[in-house]
């Protein structure tokens, strides 16, 4: 399959369509996912091209997997969770629904049900506020 330049995540990429962003270095960029399936949920995703794990040059595996370690542990601590889930989608029948590689933060804690995904945006006043919390354990 090939890489649609024209996806969502490259249009974020581009500056064509705005984010709530919460880390960037020269090869990823992490920001808030607008349908939050829990409250921190973040996305990192590589700068590089690449529709998923299973086409991405190996190169950029490890810029992408230490800075999901640096987000996730800010995730963590921003919103004092007691566990963090990672996911990544592969194509459609594994649900993969923007293909763009990318990877799903969400900070968990006992009892605490995942919302369900249904499409729905989330506030931009939340998500910007959530940013910022994980910008702020960041830099501690």
């Amino acid at each position: 399959m090939n890489y649609d330049t024209n996806n969502i995540f490259a249009k974020i990429l581009r500056g064509e369509i705005p984010c709530h962003k919460v880390y960037e270095d020269d090869a990823v960029l992490a920001f808030m996912d607008v349908m939050p399936q829990a409250d921190g949920h973040t996305l990192v995703i590589p700068k590089a091209p690449s529709r998923n794990l299973l086409d991405a040059d190996p190169a950029t595996f490890e810029p992408l997997m230490v800075a999901v370690q640096k987000v996730a542990l800010a995730v963590r601590r921003a919103f004092k969770a007691e566990g963090i889930l990672i996911k990544q989608f592969n194509e459609p029948a594994a649900g993969q629904t923007v293909f763009h590689l990318h990877v799903h933060i969400l900070p968990r804690s006992e009892g605490l049900e995942l919302r369900p995904h249904t499409g729905k945006m989330a506030d931009h006043a939340v998500l910007a506020q959530h940013a910022g919390l994980i910008r702020t354990a960041l830099g501690d």
